[in-house]
């Protein structure tokens, strides 16, 4: 179970690799792309700003908790930090479990859980070269009929 920032590109591919475990049945993975628009404004840019001392120990305790629920080989948390262009990752999520659907709903969990809760805050720049502050997405993650496991 790891977390990372970083300010470099992120890698799916090698990221999946790295993953890779030969007693998982199956694999899981969320990539959260810098689109070309937000609330009808052309986006040209964003800029992430992390909390670097404090989103570690959230992320660790969101992997935690979907372990802890999901029965998971591993999980994976890789964000963006700095300045992004349109197209690129801003974050990947990546799971292993010995089932399938572990892996679906752990994915779910994980992102929905970082956007809600990670200390992490994204600046637009917009082709009219304003900018603004996004506000993070609220997902509906607390509540518990979303938690919910199934077997």
């Amino acid at each position: 179970m790891k977390f990372k920032l970083t300010d470099s590109t992120i890698d799916p591919t090698i990221l999946r690799t790295e993953m890779l475990d030969l007693s998982a049945g199956a694999y899981c993975s969320y990539e959260g792309w810098v689109r070309n628009h937000n609330e009808g404004k052309a986006v040209a840019s964003l800029h992430y700003s992390g909390y670097p001392q404090l989103a570690p120990a959230i992320a660790d305790a969101i992997l935690a908790e979907a372990n802890a629920k999901f029965h998971l080989l591993d999980a994976s948390v890789v964000h963006r930090t700095g300045s992004l262009n349109k197209g690129d990752i801003a974050v990947w999520v990546g799971v292993t479990a010995h089932h399938r659907g572990d892996t679906f709903l752990a994915c779910r969990y994980i992102i929905d859980n970082v956007k809600h809760r990670l200390p992490i805050w994204k600046k637009e720049v917009y082709t009219d070269e304003t900018e603004a502050w996004i506000e993070s997405n609220h997902c509906g993650c607390a509540d518990p009929k979303n938690l919910e496991h199934h077997h």
